[in-house]
């Protein structure tokens, strides 16, 4: 008798139990911008605690003490939060965070490798983050080791057994180059119980260093409709390549055979970072419970594209982070988040500690 496993991959306006955020620390790359990022993780922390958990992770106990006193000087709620102390590299946990599938109907979180980007920046700290929230007994349930490089912004699904992601991410030689497409295709298939997957050959934003991720360019927002960053100003480096996705994505239908709902989030103004431009997209958003939080740039697509979501997401409240310090690191809001399911926290371990 052979018993057939069901894997869900759900998406990330399934029901969610917590957050997982990583505060920045002095020895992080945000040294220099404490003062101006940290009032940004407030206003996260506050939204998502109304209504739901956060795992904070705090460098130390000397860390997790001055998050605290800011957080209460704010009177930002710190009951909903649980603690984990790890010395991390970085603060973009969406990479290296646990992904979360369902195995008939048990949570399972994933712990996949992450190598920096493929290299690009020190790595062997964040990567070592899942079994560290496993080993604290943070995470309720199982975890399984995934021998396969994959970051958790690379990848959107439908929760229904659809992932869209990039070429140019999950086909790079500096992550999984043992493995050719179709290889790749079975190993994620396996694991996440995709039954299908969207490709993007164009895409990409200037000063994105992590090969076009997905979560930049196009994202879910249900099971019929993509938002994506989009430009529409022939003079800008990124038009030809958003006008070449914009094409491919008119071309995706959805797993009844239809065409999706494209919903085109223009980009903002160029941002530079010295002479750098920026990787500036309101694609970047997180999906919770209640909030939909949405990277802002104090451009004038702000309103139009808060607004445009808001009616997508017209079961939730869509609100606006100003991201113009987080972006010089060139990540935003979801970049810096991972959604755990519900179920998946330790009821034994106590708030707050």
């Amino acid at each position: 008798m052979i018993i057939q496993t069901k894997t869900v991959f759900p998406a990330e306006w399934s029901p969610q139990e917590a957050i997982l955020l990583c505060w920045p620390h002095k020895s992080m790359d945000w040294h220099a911008l404490l003062n101006k990022v940290e009032p940004v993780f407030e206003q996260i922390v506050d939204y998502i605690g109304r209504h739901q958990k956060l795992i904070l992770i705090a460098h130390d106990e000397i860390h997790q003490t001055a998050i605290k006193l800011k957080l209460t000087k704010n009177n930002i709620n710190t009951t909903s939060i649980k603690w984990l102390l790890h010395t991390n590299n970085d603060t973009w946990c969406r990479d290296y965070g646990p992904i979360s599938i369902f195995k008939n109907g048990k949570c399972i979180a994933l712990d996949f490798s992450f190598n920096g980007w493929g290299k690009k920046f020190k790595y062997e700290n964040d990567n070592l983050t899942s079994q560290k929230l496993k080993r604290t007994n943070l995470l309720n349930g199982e975890m399984e080791t995934i021998d396969f490089i994959l970051e958790g912004g690379s990848i959107e699904t439908d929760g229904l057994g659809t992932i869209l992601t990039t070429e140019q991410c999950l086909l790079s030689a500096n992550r999984n180059s043992q493995l050719n497409q179709k290889q790749i295709e079975e190993t994620l298939s396996k694991n996440l119980g995709c039954n299908r997957i969207l490709w993007l050959k164009h895409g990409h934003l200037e000063g994105d260093d992590t090969d076009a991720h997905i979560d930049n360019l196009a994202r879910f927002c249900n099971a019929n409709t993509i938002a994506y960053a989009s430009c529409n100003d022939e003079t800008d480096v990124h038009y030809h390549s958003l006008k070449a996705m914009e094409s491919e994505l008119k071309t995706f239908v959805t797993k009844d055979k239809n065409k999706y709902s494209l919903i085109p989030l223009l980009i903002p103004k160029p941002i530079f970072d010295n002479e750098q431009r920026l990787p500036a997209s309101y694609a970047n958003f997180l999906i919770t419970n209640h909030y939909v939080l949405v990277p802002t740039y104090n451009d004038p697509q702000d309103r139009i594209n808060l607004d445009k979501l808001q009616k997508v997401f017209n079961d939730r409240k869509v609100i606006g982070i100003p991201s113009n310090e987080i972006i010089k690191q060139y990540g935003s809001i979801h970049c810096l988040s991972m959604q755990l399911p519900s179920h998946t926290i330790n009821k034994e371990k106590q708030l707050d500690e």
